[in-house]
């Protein structure tokens, strides 16, 4: 038999559950402008009846209900649509960044078209076109001074803005590894804290509203997998690495490469090994840093110890109207002081390496010439070395274009006696230094007897700068060669002191069989005016306004494909929130109708309460005496 305050007890059921729907729905809307939270509904479910079906019972007409019960808070959640928003945001992250800073790098090229490196490299040959026509004028030279100064500034000012952008990436890149640290740490606490949750028998929503937010955060820096089927170890992994696995955390850290500058390593923590990532504000900022942004100072650093060396190469072989030659017209820098290049590079205290940029054959050569050899030269590379083959038929100009063509990290050219130049170019891996000719070897003759750089053919005959004294594997002694220049010749490009002081010093003519040019010989001037558009190998462009032409496209591409992806990544991630947002976002009118439903339901269990409590105070009261 029930008992006789069952209905209170049924009355009290319905509104503890009743209450609390009212305060899930008030706790919805407390939180509808919170960020990743998602809406959360009251499952109720009817109270276990009286009478079980194994169970011996009294006869009654049926099994008797006990009133209502909550079942669980659940919150409103695509596990699947959640998954598709991580991996999605590591994209969103990349091309933010990317269009970002690739953005400010189109600024440093796009600057006033009056003040521009180009127009200011135009001014220059156009001075020195102007002392051509007026060789004996002091003031023609005094203009091309002015020109080159105005020139040397605006190299200076593109390199320190490309130098900021580097190191504000950096800054970014330090900044991001602290977050992301500090995210993994957030998401391993929270961990421990829904393991516990779930442990009682509860479901700790806002918990997992958090790690949810925290992970997606983390996937917009890094690209991450999830792996939540075992509730016990809540699982993130990059790469194939474990990020978090449960309560364990794997951190990064930044360690300051030597080899590039000090600019930091993104390691792990424990291990100190490098860490690699496809996606995320992260890989994107590493990618900015090591390849388009230094790649810039690279190109810029190319162009200027290019053009340092053409000029001063026509200028010392000039004279100026006081008879002066071998004069250089900007000062240049060396990276060591030993005149054989030689340079140690472990620092024991001994010479170990040969740091050269430039190497010049002894014979004159025609471009059309056929080379009337067969064999193979092998040059140094981006990653390792690479061969270019030559055969009896080919012209002197084929195996010069073989070479530029070959992808390796020298370029040949012609100079203006018919000599063979090979010259060193950037090198792509940071572990290589800029500016330096690693290898140089040829299984024929074409570098060696031919063009005479090399004294002998084969392995045993090959340069290498891995060694002290390389130079006297050249023919002539090594006589016929220019040492490394310092770090980024763009930041310290100079005009000859000795040239401003004394204008007259400036060569015009290149004088006829070593005797001093006539007053009015302005050969050397043609001839380095007529740099801008020869054949000089800047780099892998031909030409000076070759080079120009590639920068400023490279540049205005590369942010046009940035600002496309980045377009693209926000609508697909727009898309995919308002997919949530319809599913789990906090809907007002929805709330209220639940809270509606809420108090009448309370309202009527009130009043169920209300009667029933009639009911016991007629029993109690009113029956017996």
């Amino acid at each position: 038999m029930q008992s006789t305050f069952t209905g209170i007890e049924i009355g009290k059921r319905s509104l503890v559950a009743h209450n609390t729907g009212l305060t899930t729905v008030g706790h919805n809307l407390s939180n509808a402008s919170v960020e990743g939270y998602s809406r959360q509904r009251v499952i109720m479910t009817a109270y276990d009846p009286i009478y079980a079906p194994e169970l011996n019972r009294e006869e009654t007409p049926g099994q008797i209900g006990q009133g209502v019960t909550v079942e669980r808070i659940e919150r409103v959640h695509d596990q699947i649509l959640e998954g598709r928003i991580v991996s999605q945001a590591s994209g969103q992250g990349y091309w933010n960044a990317k269009d970002k800073y690739l953005l400010m790098v189109e600024q440093v090229h796009n600057e006033p078209k009056d003040t521009s490196l180009r127009t200011r490299l135009d001014q220059f040959w156009s001075g020195w076109q102007e002392l051509s026509l007026h060789p004996e004028e002091t003031a023609a030279r005094e203009t091309v001074i002015t020109r080159g100064k105005t020139l040397i500034d605006s190299i200076h000012q593109q390199y320190n803005g490309f130098k900021q952008i580097r190191d504000m990436v950096e800054e970014d890149v330090s900044a991001t590894v602290k977050e992301v640290n500090s995210l993994l740490s957030n998401i391993g606490a929270l961990n421990a804290q829904i393991v516990k949750v779930k442990a009682m028998g509860d479901n700790p929503n806002d918990l997992l509203d958090k790690r949810d937010l925290f992970v997606k955060k983390l996937s917009g820096l890094i690209n991450i997998s999830v792996d939540n089927r075992d509730p016990d170890e809540y699982t993130v992994t990059t790469g194939g690495f474990h990020l978090i696995q449960g309560r364990v955390i794997s951190k990064l850290k930044g360690i300051p490469n030597p080899d590039d500058e000090g600019y930091s390593t993104v390691a792990w923590a424990k291990s100190g090994k490098e860490a690699y990532f496809s996606g995320g504000k992260l890989a994107a900022l590493l990618d900015l840093r090591d390849n388009d942004v230094k790649k810039e100072i690279q190109n810029l650093d190319t162009m200027t110890i290019n053009f340092i060396d053409l000029v001063n190469e026509n200028h010392r072989a000039g004279f100026g109207l006081d008879g002066k030659t071998g004069l250089d017209f900007f000062t240049e820098y060396p990276f060591v002081n030993n005149v054989a290049g030689n340079y140690d590079r472990n620092g024991d205290g001994a010479f170990d390496s040969t740091y050269l940029f430039r190497i010049t054959g002894n014979n004159s050569l025609k471009p059309e010439d056929q080379v009337g050899l067969k064999g193979t030269m092998t040059l140094s590379g981006p990653k390792g070395n690479i061969s270019i083959d030559y055969f009896p038929t080919d012209t002197v100009e084929d195996v010069i274009k073989r070479i530029n063509m070959s992808g390796s990290e020298v370029v040949a050219r012609l100079n203006k006696d018919g000599k063979l130049q090979l010259k060193a170019s950037a090198a792509e891996d940071a572990k290589n230094p800029d500016f330096v000719i690693r290898h140089v070897e040829d299984s024929g003759q074409f570098l060696v007897g031919y063009s005479g750089i090399l004294i002998n053919s084969g392995n045993g005959g090959a340069y290498n700068f891995n060694q002290p004294n390389a130079v006297a594997l050249l023919r002539g002694g090594g006589l016929r060669y220019a040492v490394t220049p310092t770090l980024h010749p763009a930041a310290w490009l100079e005009v000859n002191k000795a040239l401003q002081e004394n204008p007259d010093s400036i060569a015009a003519g290149f004088g006829v069989n070593g005797h001093p040019a006539n007053s009015g010989d302005g050969s050397a001037a043609v001839a380095i005016a007529a740099l801008r558009n020869s054949d000089v190998m800047v780099g892998k462009m031909p030409t000076f306004d070759d080079y120009f032409a590639s920068a400023v496209a490279n540049a205005g591409l590369k942010g046009q494909a940035a600002a496309q992806a980045h377009d693209t990544q926000d609508l697909i991630m727009k898309k995919l929130y308002d997919l949530k947002d319809s599913i789990s976002g906090v809907n007002i009118d929805e709330e209220l109708s639940q809270m509606i439903k809420f108090q009448h339901g309370y309202n009527a269990a009130s009043r169920f309460v209300s009667e029933i409590n009639k009911m016991l105070d007629t029993i109690i009261n009113r029956m017996g005496v």
